[in-house]
């Protein structure tokens, strides 16, 4: 089958288009295969690109976490479960893999299950024609969903959403600071916290940027570059600060995060694109009595959620560009470039 893969870490030069990947095979019990239309980067594929500490690939490895299909094959089990997906059905694909079987997979954490993997690093991934999951992995969506819409949709909506509604419970009348809008987990963060009736407030370093986000509903906006956002939040808010802030950068804008923190304020992080090393100063945490989360993914609830805000049309993420399969090395180029808004999408089959 054709996919986009690696052979070792570096940069793009390693990636491979190639034509002769073996198609994987469907379990005997609980599994799907997918024939992918389109598939959508994240910045987790520029990180298992380079090469990420303990995770290990197996030449050729194909790319990808995100993807859109239609279910083209069933495990027995699954074939008879008559509330199960079909062959023929339209889904997306949650690409966090547990194993159902430990102690918080029993709690119906399975974000937090001791064996978590994703697609496209622990898993070959979803850049390929066909990607087999677990039928828990797959959710239905209506036909009047475009592919390229589809593709970029899971990864990034399910973890804002656990982040801002699960971890940081954004409620009516918060404000909230989003960090580096333009991404697909900041964008949709904003468009979750905008729902859920927050005053939101956003940061870059591009005013085109900036004015794009303020159309899709945000209401304060911040160049990032030319200021220090806590400093200037708090001018702006007569010290007081922000209920909530949305952080996935780390080094370079953590002392600025807590700068902007109001007292009892809730911050949430899913990753650390400047760095991973963190510096703080204790009394200010317990003295404002702050709380300080991370989040990763989500659960079947939250995907559960999230799908059906999809099959309602709502939360659909920007799309920035589309390119096809072959041309992966371009859009990775797009992606890494921070130049865009919205998610990079690969189309994988025409429809």
């Amino acid at each position: 089958m054709r996919a986009l893969t690696i052979d070792a870490h570096g940069g793009v030069e390693q990636l491979r288009y190639r034509t002769d990947v073996a198609a994987p095979t469907l379990p005997t019990s609980g599994h799907v295969r997918v024939r992918v239309r389109a598939a959508a980067l994240n910045r987790l594929d520029v990180w298992t690109l380079g090469g990420l500490p303990g995770v290990t690939i197996t030449p050729p490895w194909t790319m990808g976490a995100d993807a859109t299909g239609v279910i083209a094959e069933l495990s027995a089990d699954v074939a008879a479960d008559p509330k199960g997906v079909r062959v023929g059905d339209r889904v997306i694909v949650n690409p966090g893999i547990s194993c159902r079987r430990c102690e918080f997979c029993a709690a119906g954490e399975h974000s937090l299950c001791i064996r978590f993997r994703l697609l496209g690093e622990h898993l070959p991934g979803s850049f390929a024609e066909e990607l087999v999951v677990p039928a828990t992995n797959v959710r239905r969506i209506p036909a009047s969903l475009g592919d390229d819409v589809a593709a970029a949709f899971t990864l990034a909506t399910l973890t804002a959403w656990r982040m801002c509604v699960t971890r940081a419970a954004v409620r009516e009348g918060d404000d909230v600071l989003i960090w580096g809008i333009g991404g697909g987990v900041s964008l949709a963060a904003l468009q979750i916290c905008k729902a859920r009736g927050a005053r939101v407030w956003v940061t870059s370093s591009k005013a085109d940027k900036l004015e794009r986000a303020r159309a899709l509903g945000a209401d304060e906006l911040l160049d990032h570059s030319a200021m220090d956002v806590g400093k200037e939040i708090r001018a702006r808010t007569g010290k007081r600060g922000v209920n909530v802030v949305i952080d996935s950068i780390g080094e370079r804008t953590w002392e600025q995060s807590l700068g902007a923190l109001a007292r009892g304020g809730r911050l949430v992080t899913c990753g650390g694109t400047s760095g991973h090393t963190l510096t703080m100063d204790v009394r200010k945490l317990f003295w404002n009595q702050w709380s300080i989360m991370g989040s990763t993914m989500g659960n079947d609830a939250e995907f559960d959620a999230i799908a059906a805000e999809f099959a309602a049309g709502r939360l659909l993420p920007p799309v920035d560009s589309v390119f096809a399969l072959e041309d992966g090395r371009a859009a990775f180029e797009r992606l890494a470039s921070g130049a865009q808004f919205g998610k990079v999408v690969l189309r994988v089959a025409e429809t």
